[in-house]
Order: C-alpha cells, then structure tokens, then sequence
C-alpha cells in the first residue's frame, strides 16, 4: 500500500479516520493524503454580486475550521500528511482525488456532521462506496 486518502469534514467521527490511518500508514508505510471538501454553496446569482476572493477566503476558512484537530493530531503524532481543502460535490471529489493521486485506499468516518446524518450511514460515505474504484474503509 503506497497512499491512504482520508477526506474529513471536522466531525468526531472523521477525526476517528485519521487516526486509523495514521495506524495503518504506520503499519504499511502509506504516505498520507488528508482532504476537506466544502460542498459549493453560492449560486450564479450570487457570485454576480460576491467577488471571487470573498468566496474563495469563505471555502479556505470553513476548509480550514474543519482541518483544525486533524492539524492538531498530525502535529502531535508527528505525522506527516499532504493536506488540501477542495471545492466540489463532496463524494464525486473524493474519488475523482483518489484516482487522480492513485490511492490505494479511502478511510473515512461513517458519518459527517449534519444531525440528519446521525440518524443512517453518512449519505456522502455511502456514495462513496458506490463510486469508488478502490476499497473504502468506514470508521465509527
């Protein structure tokens, strides 16, 4: 196994993911790819009347708010990770970036932070399953 891919979304459950990564790539000597992303939010309309820098400031920092105890975790473990904050229909770019980065492996957490979301597997997992072309491993 060469790369583990662990898109995370600033939940407990992602954090979870992190750190079964940060095992396995121990185990196997996996480089680490950490990702966030923010699912887009503004329509045509809007960014008619926003300017590209204010939305784009608006992504990094929601990435970045979602990043924070992974950063944390990576720091303290000692832990290196290529970590990025992506824009995009969230499950489609989780696997687009695995293909792109020829990840062997997905780990990610069962579910995310919507309160929704609590109630069934993680819709955004669950597509990810389906579209993937590599294993994906879910963490409680």
């Amino acid at each position: 196994m060469n790369t583990i891919l662990v898109p995370v979304d600033g939940s407990q459950h992602a954090l979870n993911a992190v750190k079964a990564a940060i095992t396995a790539a121990g185990k196997t000597g996996a480089s680490l790819y950490v990702i966030t992303v923010q699912a887009p939010v503004f329509t045509s309309n809007v960014k008619r009347f926003v300017a590209p820098e204010t939305i784009d400031e608006y992504y990094h920092d929601e990435g970045e708010k979602a990043l924070k105890d992974v950063r944390e975790l990576l720091n303290t473990e000692g832990v290196a990770a290529r970590v990025e904050i992506m824009v995009g229909p969230v499950a489609e770019t989780v696997v687009e970036y695995a293909q792109k980065h020829d990840c062997d492996l997905i780990i990610m957490g069962t579910r995310g932070m919507g309160a929704v979301s609590n109630l069934v597997l993680g819709s955004v997992a669950t597509k990810v399953i389906s579209l993937s072309p590599v294993p994906v491993m879910l963490v409680k």
